[in-house]
């Protein structure tokens, strides 16, 4: 058993976690610990995770606690783990039997990466689903393409404790594109370690999941996370100008929105941002907070 805790936050799913925890179960390798994060389930989760717990091979802890989003999930999985190393898993999706065999000794022999993913395989209501381009992981600097599109799937994330201690935990203020922010705050310092491998089998076409949930009002929660960089002092000036840009571009696509569906007061604050940012910058950073 390797030196790896399993983070699996979940959320009234007792079907599709029994697959994801089988998934972890049947590696080649096996991880020191299963932390699974229940936010609020008012199904069988429990006993689900109890009776996997009585015959697991591995350690298995079930954290219980009143619903509060995928972000406060994951840092309560955090908080509870005992490994060097970590991996997220969401409770709908699930691994290759040879994830950690690959992921983790990849990670291990190469010291100057915190942080690794793999590829994934794209099924959507159990049919196989083509990426696009842009959707394809990268390895080394991935800032440019954060800027634009969370560019890191979740569940294939492995990385050393550390580098939440270095960059922070996820912001349990969003309730959706937490992944994006955290990815936009770790990638501007740290290169991601790809593993090519397709590791990762993401499930996509349940109306629970956070990007069905969301998905008119995703921008949101993006711009939030861009405002926020522009507060960082760590980033050079060619990052700094990146993040504006796409925090402009942001704020002009939602701002248009909000005016097309009626929400006056929405599209003038969106408004008010373009102007701070374009203007000054100070300005922004103290009208945003």
């Amino acid at each position: 058993m390797h030196d790896l805790s399993v983070i699996i936050p979940t959320y009234n799913r007792v079907t599709r976690l029994a697959r994801a925890l089988e998934s972890v179960l049947n590696q080649r390798e096996l991880p020191a610990e299963i932390i699974v994060v229940d936010d609020g389930s008012t199904d069988r989760t429990e006993d689900l995770v109890g009776g996997f717990a009585r015959n697991s091979p591995v350690a298995m802890h079930y954290l219980y606690q009143q619903n509060r989003g995928p972000a406060a999930a994951r840092n309560r999985g955090l908080a509870a783990a005992s490994g060097a190393y970590v991996a997220f898993l969401d409770s709908d999706d699930q691994w290759h039997e040879d994830k950690i065999k690959y992921q983790l000794p990849a990670l291990q022999a190469e010291p100057s990466y915190l942080i690794s993913h793999t590829q994934e395989r794209w099924l959507r209501n159990g049919r196989h689903l083509n990426q696009k381009k842009i959707h394809e992981p990268l390895h080394g600097d991935v800032f440019a393409r954060s800027l634009k599109l969370c560019c890191v799937g979740m569940s294939t994330v492995m990385a050393h404790k550390t580098l939440f201690e270095r960059y922070g935990l996820f912001n349990e203020a969003l309730r959706c594109c937490e992944d994006y922010d955290l990815w936009l705050r770790v990638s501007p310092f740290e290169p991601f370690l790809l593993v090519d491998r397709r590791l990762t089998i993401k499930h996509g076409g349940c109306n629970d999941q956070v990007s069905v949930k969301f998905r008119e009002g995703m921008d949101r929660f993006r711009i939030q996370g861009l405002a926020v960089m522009l507060e960082n002092t760590g980033l050079d000036e060619e990052q700094r100008a990146a993040v504006r840009a796409e925090l402009l571009r942001r704020c002009a696509i939602y701002g248009s929105g909000c005016a097309k569906h009626g929400k006056k007061r929405e599209a003038r604050f969106y408004r008010e941002m373009e102007h701070y940012v374009t203007t000054d910058e100070k300005s922004f950073i103290n009208h945003t907070g």
